[in-house]
């Protein structure tokens, strides 16, 4: 997911979309560890999704704490 779509959601969309992914993550860990995980790339793309939900986090409560 880019950032720029990310931008558009509200706040609780947005830790709404960090659960799922966190739930991904968790079931992509699992597969890797029984060997049943097809694809390395789908657990890294899911880790930089939730790295940039989290910098968006960040960047909004930098902003409100500013004024």
């Amino acid at each position: 997911m880019q950032a720029k779509e990310l931008r558009d959601l509200s706040d609780v969309e947005l830790e709404v979309k960090e659960r799922e992914l966190q739930e991904a993550l968790f079931r992509f860990r699992l597969r890797r560890g029984t060997n049943q995980l097809e694809s390395q790339a789908a657990l890294i793309q899911t880790r930089r999704d939730i790295a940039r939900i989290k910098t968006i986090q960040a960047e909004r409560s930098r902003a409100a704490a500013r004024g």
